[in-house]
């Protein structure tokens, strides 16, 4: 026993072994959950939130015009997915990285003085372009991956992978808390500069789109990943406890953010190599000259409607012309199979995804951004606010995850379809809501792990859907597309329903004299309204929906991995090696 662990460890430790690790899909996966975990800047907003408005004098109306911004750059990556079409990962990623850099370097030096105050245009300017640095680190790291796993279960791959993004805030507020301290709100927008660029830059040779081997079963290999997420999201749960219970020094923050790092770091690593081990082990890595086999088989679980994995001829010269490519835009494929990017826009599957997220992520996203005041206005003290913003946080993880594993589930065991997930979803997040609105005591503790947990489980459900009904292909640009329907929606309810309507109870309280500063609101009233109509558009959007689940319904009940299985086989194929077999399961067993 003794002599066989001593053997392992002896291969583990060459060089051979080494390159493979760094080369592998597992380390990709690795750099690209570390890239996520520290690209989710914008959920940070609420704790710098107090200071941008103090610093600058803006009112509520001004401060959501700039919450919008931020959200708009952060969801509105077009360019970023047109460029992953074109140019290789790490040049995405390195865009990115200075768009981070320079934009919310500029927010930091306007919020500390250091420069002239800037008009509001060129403050919206400055926050959208560091926030749409996130929209190039999530094409680059997350397309990247689920191309590299077109086979596991979609749900899962998305589900980590934008865990990771919603785990970001709490990481990103427990290192500044570490760095700077929590006295001094302005220092984590310097933290936020800073931080996501090195991340993208350490890992930009490392982000590629790997080919799929032959047998892509990767689904029970990512259960890993998910235990150490939960433990990682468990420890920051219990760090938030324990800061808000007692009174924490400089260097036990300094402990606690370097306990999690290492537990964000070294479990992750742990299960790269142990993965890449047994890859070298089973020899996958050497490619040895073999004779043509017989045909292969692959396992369908269950019956496919339709199939094809026939070469189709090359378009004629006749197809090029605009008749003809509006015809095709008009004329899409079935579900599943690679539709254009102008067939996917006039969809109607994309317009109503666009509606629902609108709806959805729209009011989730304004009560995240609105946190600070909501917490201000109720009487809450301003550690609590960080709290809410690291429980939004936690449970943002929580229900991207909860999203992806448990809609895999009963798609695989019950045949559901995704979008139906998301009805239930959108649902959920009306207590949330209601709760904000009611202004219930001590409810708003409740009302962040709701918003937080359902704001996160949209999201992968929607990239999901995406990739499932309209095909990979196009993916980089069509995931950048469906996400853009989020600031649409933060616009309407947050700056032009939210923000007017507490700037008008603001301006009421401070004409009767209940307040002395003019642009801060007290009470319950600054948010009851908004609210109420929020949860109202909530509902609206989760009836939308359900048309999304009709007309998907008998695409879900087939086996909507099946192409990627056979895709996989016969890329491996070699000349003169016989073409791959369909089985689906129900034949092998007659």
């Amino acid at each position: 026993m003794a002599a066989g662990g001593s053997a392992a460890v002896s291969e583990v430790l060459t060089l051979r072994f080494a390159r493979q690790v760094l080369a592998g899909r597992w380390f990709m996966a690795l750099a690209c959950l570390m890239i996520l975990s520290a690209s989710g800047a914008t959920y940070a907003f609420g704790i710098y939130s107090t200071a941008l408005k103090s610093s600058l004098g803006y009112d509520q109306r001004t401060l959501n015009t700039l919450a919008f911004f931020k959200d708009l750059g952060s969801n509105v990556g077009l360019i970023a997915g047109l460029l992953n079409e074109v140019a290789p990962t790490p040049a995405v990623l390195a865009v990115g990285a200075v768009m981070n850099l320079a934009g919310y370097l500029m927010v930091y030096l306007a919020i500390a003085g250091q420069t002239a105050r800037p008009p509001l245009w060129l403050m919206c300017a400055y926050i959208c372009a560091g926030a749409n640095s996130q929209s190039f680190a999530g094409t680059g790291a997350l397309v990247t991956c689920v191309k590299s796993f077109p086979g596991s279960g979609r749900g899962i791959v998305l589900g980590l992978l934008k865990g990771y993004v919603g785990l970001s805030g709490a990481i990103i507020t427990q290192l500044y808390l570490a760095i700077y301290g929590a006295d001094d709100a302005k220092s984590i927008v310097l933290l936020i500069a800073w931080l996501p660029a090195a991340v993208s830059v350490v890992f930009l040779p490392i982000v590629r789109v790997m080919p799929s081997p032959r047998r892509d079963e990767h689904d029970g290999a990512f259960f890993p990943f998910l235990y150490i997420s939960i433990a990682l999201a468990s420890y920051i749960l219990v760090m938030i406890v324990i800061q808000k219970q007692t009174s924490f020094s400089h260097t036990a923050y300094a402990a606690s953010a370097t306990a999690l790092l290492l537990l964000l770091i070294l479990p992750l690593l742990t299960v790269v190599v142990r993965q890449e081990y047994c890859r070298f082990k089973k020899g996958e890595l050497q490619e040895e000259e073999s004779l043509p086999g017989p045909p292969t088989s692959v396992t369908v679980d269950k019956p496919i409607a339709s199939l094809e994995v026939t070469e189709h001829p090359p378009p004629t010269a006749s197809y090029s012309c605009p008749g003809s490519c509006l015809k095709d835009m008009f004329n899409p494929p079935a579900y599943g199979k690679d539709y254009t990017i102008p067939q996917a826009l006039v969809s109607v599957d994309m317009l109503v995804l666009f509606l629902a997220t609108i709806c959805g992520v729209g009011g989730t996203l304004t009560a995240i951004d609105n946190l600070g005041q909501i917490g201000q206005s109720l009487g809450y003290p301003a550690q609590s606010v960080n709290t809410f913003v690291s429980l939004v946080s936690v449970w943002n993880y929580a229900g991207r995850v909860t999203a992806g594993f448990a809609s895999e589930a009963l798609l695989a065991r019950h045949e559901l379809p995704r979008p139906l997930a998301l009805t239930l979803v959108l649902l959920l997040s009306c207590a949330g809501h209601l709760l904000i609105a009611l202004a219930v005591p001590r409810s708003l503790y409740a009302a962040s792990i709701i918003v937080g947990f359902c704001f996160g489980a949209q999201w992968p459900l929607l990239y999901a859907i995406i990739s499932e009904v309209f095909g990979l292909k196009y993916y980089a640009t069509l995931y950048n597309l469906g996400s853009a329907a989020s600031p649409v929606g933060a616009y309407v309810l947050n700056v032009r329903v939210a923000g007017r309507l507490y700037d008008a109870e603001a301006a009421r309280q401070h004409r009767h004299g209940l307040n002395g500063e003019s642009r801060t609101c007290m009470g319950a009233a600054c948010f009851r309204e908004s609210f109420l109509i929020i949860t109202a558009v909530t509902v609206a959007g989760a009836i939308v929906s359900l048309v999304l689940v009709w007309r998907t319904w008998n695409f879900y009940k087939g086996d909507i991995y099946a192409k990627f299985r056979v895709d996989a086989v016969a890329a491996e194929q070699r000349p003169g090696e016989s073409e791959p077999k369909v089985v689906s399961r129900r034949d092998r067993t007659n």
